[in-house]
């Protein structure tokens, strides 16, 4: 089974390196991989003292921000190691000051992952939510280096679960403990007989939560907003740009609407813009601007969606109309802002716990869609309660982050 893995990852890298001459994505993917062990070598000395953890995209890497922070100001004598399998991450994160060393993971395959841990020879190696790379769990375990879960997610449709999957199940004993998000992940992993399992919930919230003791003023949201009402679109996708058009277009004028599209894309953004029978106007225009004649702001640019989120009244978060996933909703709810999503969510806990608790409200169509906006903005007491009820959840779920870093103290890395 492991010839036939190994297979598959030489036979992927091959078909990468061809598709790189046509996506620019994968010409990211290839491109910064070339380096990783030469930049490895120059940051890292033999005798250095390192922490690795390994994020698959942007997003698992905001959910190992709070445990990176804690551990820098913990163990201040080790170089914190941070590696990206996609460029949606990398390439946002590549420059952050949380770590020594951010680099590409290279592709897993025997001779990568024996040379990337010798190089990074980590006391402790962190892998967020998902991501199981069998070569280098391997690698791990047979230099006896700890490694750990945090924030894990599991389903009963993943190959470990399966009776075919025991080769899967082999690289899960790399693993000396995993921190999973709820009851339902530890039983999966119970049935096949991994009892070193801890519920700690998501790490996420952790971070959200921090952000409420930062500065979150921004100048031009206020001049745009004024004393109305707004709707926050974030991360949105054409298929939820769709399902909006309509209520965006019929809503009074007292409403103002800020769009946040998860891709910057020129043409995909003006051709929505031409859609909008309302004055609208792009962050990148915005000077020498009276924002507050505006009734649509296009946020077109990355890293200001959280702090917008501080003055939603509703949010929207897209993702869930489509099949590219649910982004995150923990930024609004902390803020206490209620929340309005596509269908497609199951696979996401949170969004199934508050759509429970009725802090949350899904739509599948353009008609249930205005038809929830027009609640939430017309009902003031509606509005405010289910806020109320999205930013309790928010703050019964903080605390991951505290289980995590009791357990890494008990390891003397």
């Amino acid at each position: 089974m492991q010839f036939l893995y190994n297979f598959s990852i030489y036979s992927s890298s091959f078909i990468i390196w061809l598709i790189q001459f046509f996506s620019k994505k994968m010409k990211l993917f290839t491109e910064g991989r070339k380096d990783v062990f030469k930049t490895l070598a120059s940051s890292i000395n033999p005798n250095d003292k390192t922490i690795w953890f390994h994020c698959a995209s942007l997003g698992e890497f905001e959910q190992g921000v709070p445990l990176m922070d804690t551990l820098k100001n913990k163990f201040p004598d080790h170089k914190l190691v941070v590696t990206f399998f996609s460029p949606s991450g990398y390439e946002v994160k590549k420059n952050d000051p949380i770590a020594d060393v951010i680099v590409y993971l290279p592709l897993d395959t025997p001779s990568n992952s024996k040379k990337f841990i010798q190089l990074a020879h980590p006391s402790l190696a962190v892998f967020i939510k998902y991501e199981f790379w069998p070569n280098y769990l391997f690698q791990l375990k047979k230099n006896s280096i700890k490694t750990i879960l945090v924030s894990g997610l599991f389903r009963e449709n993943q190959l470990f679960f399966k009776p075919y999957g025991s080769f899967m199940r082999k690289a899960l004993m790399s693993f000396d403990h995993f921190f999973v998000q709820d009851d339902t992940s530890e039983k999966l992993l119970h049935q096949i007989n991994f009892k070193n399992t801890t519920i700690s919930g998501d790490t996420r919230f952790d971070r959200v939560a921090s952000q409420l003791q930062q500065d979150n003023n921004l100048d031009f949201i206020s001049e745009f907003k004024q004393y109305s009402l707004c709707i926050v679109c974030g991360s949105t996708w054409t298929e939820d740009e769709e399902v909006l058009l309509d209520y965006i277009n019929s809503a009074s004028e007292s409403v103002k609407f800020i769009i946040a599209p998860h891709k910057i894309e020129a043409s995909k953004i003006e051709t929505f813009r031409n859609r909008i029978n309302k004055k609208v106007v792009l962050f990148s225009e915005k000077e020498n601007k009276n924002l507050s004649d505006y009734s649509v702001l296009i946020v077109d640019t990355i890293g200001l969606l959280t702090k917008i989120y501080s003055y939603a009244d509703v949010a929207y978060v897209g993702g869930a109309m489509g099949k590219t996933g649910l982004h995150n909703i923990l930024e609004p709810i902390t803020f206490g802002v209620p929340i309005v999503i596509g269908q497609n969510f199951k696979k996401f806990p949170e969004a199934n716990a508050l759509l429970e608790l009725k802090g949350l409200f899904s739509v599948s169509n353009s008609k249930e869609c205005s038809q929830i906006l027009t609640k939430l903005i017309s009902n003031e007491e509606f509005r405010k309660a289910t806020g109320k009820i999205a930013e309790s959840y928010a703050k019964s779920n903080i605390g991951a982050t505290e289980k995590v870093v009791k357990y890494i103290d008990s390891l003397e890395i």
